[in-house]
């Protein structure tokens, strides 16, 4: 880990320098350290735009507030094979890195040694266990994009792994940081006794189905309605997912997923203060602060539990497809992966 700035000696050395009266309001003492010694992010996975969208936000010349002092220094490129579209979008993206200085490397030993902290950016959730492994063994922080992985029983081993090691996990969807979602988590409405999300919801054959691109919607009602679904049921067509969840209480949660018309992000809570909208979607630099955060702290936003309540709620949508609609426990999608890690 290289050496960090001392905050004092720094303030002491710019003040003999006879400097200390330029600097700005915009520009502060902290600030300007962090830049000159920032947090160097590494990133595995590019098969993604996040990949590029996240280095256009921490490397930017004056970062957002909350994004100063980290840059994303070194990228190791993969992409899936099986995954048409990834492969197609792979080169440009690797393209755009470059452009934002970003050094591509051949080996996680060398992103290991460039980096402080790790972003698993794989489009893909299958290797993410596999791309995440060698960072949590190193005791490094590591945000995990969406999906955090392609099974529940592999998030387990991810979590298990990080608490041997003593390392730091957290992953997240953009969606969970909608301003109106993290009012309501925070009690704005009062209790939840429901809601109702949507998001697009395309399906990938290597995936379960929700966890491609259904997972957004599905964060964003867990994110409203905590943890505690007790069972899902789902029905199907080629156009349209609805997926019913019940609470502890007899609390109801849905998630509508769209595969055709009008593609968009948003919701709805309703609470003993007030009904209210889930939404607008602004883009990633919300949970992009969470992840800056999480990196100073190594105190993850998203608790474990959360993290694989959702993955759990999506394969019990899965079953119930495959039971025609029946419902399906939670509690038994926690017991099957606990069968398939052992």
């Amino acid at each position: 880990m290289k050496q960090r700035y001392d905050r004092r000696q720094f303030l002491q050395t710019m003040t003999a320098a006879g400097i200390g009266a330029g600097l700005t309001a915009s520009r502060p003492l902290s600030a300007m350290a962090l830049a000159a010694d920032p947090i160097r992010i590494g990133i595995i996975g590019c098969d993604t735009s996040h990949a590029v969208a996240f280095a256009k936000s921490f490397n930017k010349d004056v970062p957002s507030p909350g994004l100063e002092g980290f840059r994303i220094v070194a990228a190791l490129p993969e992409a899936s094979p099986d995954i048409e579209n990834n492969q197609k979008r792979f080169p440009g993206y690797l393209e755009e890195l470059k452009k934002l200085n970003v050094e591509l490397v051949s080996s996680m030993d060398d992103l290991l040694a460039k980096s402080d902290v790790i972003m698993v950016e794989s489009n893909d959730g299958r290797p993410h266990l596999r791309q995440a492994l060698p960072a949590i063994k190193a005791g490094k922080k590591v945000f995990i994009d969406k999906p955090i992985t392609a099974s529940l029983a592999e998030a387990i081993e991810i979590f298990d792994l990080a608490e041997k090691h003593n390392a730091a996990v957290f992953s997240a969807s953009s969606l969970r940081y909608m301003d109106a979602a993290q009012a309501v988590a925070n009690g704005s409405i009062g209790k939840v006794f429901g809601a109702e999300a949507y998001s697009p919801c395309a399906l990938e054959k290597t995936h379960p189905d929700l966890y491609w691109y259904g997972i957004h919607g599905v964060e964003t009602l867990c994110t409203v309605m905590g943890t505690g679904c007790v069972s899902v049921s789902r029905t199907f067509t080629p156009e349209t997912d609805m997926v019913v969840g019940v609470w502890d209480g007899g609390r109801i949660g849905t998630f509508r997923g769209i595969r055709s018309g009008k593609q968009d992000y948003g919701g709805k809570a309703f609470g003993e203060k007030g009904i209210v909208e889930l939404g607008p979607y602004k883009g990633y630099e919300p949970l992009l602060l969470r992840v800056a955060e999480f990196f100073k702290t190594g105190v993850s936003p998203v608790s474990r539990e959360a993290t694989l309540e959702i993955l759990a709620i999506m394969d019990a949508a899965d079953e119930s497809k495959r039971r025609k609609g029946a419902a399906v426990t939670v509690a038994s999608m926690f017991e099957r992966a606990r069968k398939r890690k052992h």
